[in-house]
């Protein structure tokens, strides 16, 4: 599974949990949870476990400095961006799409970080097992 692979499913995940437009878990839960709520519930510990993986696996592999800095250079690169003038921030829909695409990049390096450090380094971990 490729980089894009893994980085995909955060964005997938963190956009299904909550985006600004109507289609999202937080949308719905919200608005139908008095009579949708066995599957709410079920949507919601699927939601949970997703994050689970990934939580767990990014603070195994890269901490959370290492998130700290992977969200920090995410963050200097869109202010560079919107410095200029190439990125608006003012539209909240837009900036709520950029956190989220920030957030994901954040959980995809965690999650590909075993194999990332591999190709730059040569070497492998101990845990890594022939893929």
């Amino acid at each position: 599974m490729s980089f894009a692979l893994r980085w995909l499913f955060a964005f997938v995940l963190l956009a299904a949990t909550y985006n600004p437009t109507q289609i999202s878990f937080v949308h719905w839960a919200t608005t139908s949870w008095n009579t949708d709520l066995p599957l709410i519930a079920l949507s919601g510990l699927l939601l949970v476990i997703g994050y689970v993986i990934y939580i767990r696996a990014t603070l195994r592999s890269i901490g959370g400095l290492g998130m700290a800095l992977v969200f920090a250079l995410v963050a200097a690169i869109l202010w560079v961006l919107w410095d200029f003038g190439l990125l608006d921030l003012t539209k909240p829909k837009l900036a709520t799409w950029v956190g989220i695409l920030a957030l994901s990049i954040v959980l995809g390096v965690g999650l590909s970080w075993s194999i990332i450090r591999r190709k730059l380094s040569g070497q492998i971990d101990a845990d890594d097992i022939d893929e």
